[in-house]
């Protein structure tokens, strides 16, 4: 079940989807059930599932908010997926840009 303490049996659910054509991205809902007793998946877990889902790159995948309430294990959150790289950091806030990269891809940068 668990690997390096990371989630490996998550189950996601598109709770709604809408274009948004306008700022050229579609603003999603999910529903993240997890049996990680430990804790929320992270935001490159979700990420990578939420790609997977909607058949996109995960590279456009950003995670807003992710909260599981206390005592279960479904997290619920929101998500932006962006048609480009360029219209993402056009729109997005830099804090939630930095949140969704991965700590591998933070630190190769910083070097």
């Amino acid at each position: 079940m668990y690997q390096n303490n990371t989630v490996t049996n998550m189950k996601l659910k598109i709770l709604s989807k809408k274009e948004n054509p306008l700022l050229k991205r579609v603003e999603v809902t999910f529903q993240a059930v997890h049996d990680q007793a430990g804790g929320t998946p992270s935001r490159v877990e979700i990420r990578e599932a939420i790609a997977k889902e909607l058949g996109k790159d995960s590279d456009l995948v950003f995670v807003k908010k992710v909260e599981t309430k206390t005592g279960t294990q479904t997290a619920i959150g929101t998500a932006h997926i962006y048609d480009n790289m360029d219209q993402a950091r056009r729109i997005e806030p830099e804090h939630i840009i930095k949140r969704n990269i991965p700590e591998k891809q933070e630190k190769g940068a910083e070097q």
